[in-house]
């Protein structure tokens, strides 16, 4: 478990308040998890973004009349904190009796609160339903290595040395999976997840490719460590001239969490998949 994660609310029985209370946020420093992946703060080798989207948004205009929205958050990969997935459930649901005039209005309530419990910036957009309808489903681009006939016997942890690539051909491609999947290092839910890999390297072997991202099948981590720990794993082996990584979350309470990594700079649009 982290270890800050056992004084959260994930987990345990909790009220939920229905008037805001910003002190619900419980946020979870990074550096304990960066530090078993062997960086810290100052030697970050990536640059990025979660996106966390809300299908639970809901407030009370000055009439009294409920308003229900979508919410995009867009936290910085390099943040000092993470946000406790449940804490931020219990916070966004406290705003539900509370009276906002203006999607601006709770906007700004938003970006503040966050930014205070994240440690940095967090950019919020409130998307009305329309907005989000007429936005549909994407598909993951690339190549889709799921269909590989594979053997598999490791389930319980990420096994970096399954890892192959042919070192004398560089090559620029992407692919994906949908088999992602890890469990919650609290409470040992199963987080479900589709992941792209998008790189210029030494050429990675596909179905070596594919029996890793099994190997996290009983893993415990949060979904961003999951993510960080791919990366890096791809890069120490690629030596990439680019790489990015990222992954798409099915929703839990009403929340999902899509962490992006890469070595570049990079404004990923928020595109949503099938299961989310």
């Amino acid at each position: 478990m982290h270890p800050a994660a056992e004084h959260s609310p994930l987990g345990k029985s909790s009220e939920y308040i229905a008037t805001y209370s910003p002190q619900l946020l419980f946020p979870i420093p990074r550096t304990a998890k960066w530090a078993e992946l062997g960086v810290t703060a100052q030697t970050l080798p990536w640059q990025g973004v979660d996106y966390w989207n809300c299908f639970e948004l809901s407030w009370l205009l000055p009439s009294g009349k409920p308003v229900v929205a979508i919410g995009e958050f867009a936290i910085p990969a390099d943040s000092p904190n993470i946000i406790e997935s449940k804490s931020f459930k219990l916070y966004l649901n406290s705003l539900n009796q509370t009276v906002f005039a203006s999607f601006e209005q709770l906007q700004a309530c938003l970006e503040n609160d966050l930014s205070a419990a994240a440690g940095k910036a967090v950019a919020v957009r409130v998307r009305t339903l329309a907005e989000v309808e007429a936005q549909g489903v994407v598909a993951l681009p690339g190549l889709c290595v799921d269909a590989l006939d594979v053997a598999i016997s490791n389930y319980e942890q990420p096994q970096p040395e399954l890892l192959r690539c042919d070192t004398e051909r560089v090559v620029e491609e992407t692919l994906h999976s949908h088999l992602l999947k890890s469990n919650c290092p609290v409470t040992g839910q199963p987080d479900w997840g589709s992941v792209v890999v998008e790189y210029k390297g030494r050429a990675l072997d596909h179905a070596s490719l594919l029996t890793y991202l099994i190997s996290f099948r009983q893993h415990a981590d949060f979904h961003e460590q999951c993510v960080e720990r791919i990366y890096l794993d791809l890069k120490n082996l690629l030596q990439p001239e680019h790489l990015t990584v990222y992954a798409r979350y099915v929703r839990r309470g009403g929340l999902d969490i899509n962490p992006y990594r890469s070595t570049t700079t990079i404004t990923p649009a928020n595109g949503r998949l099938v299961r989310q």
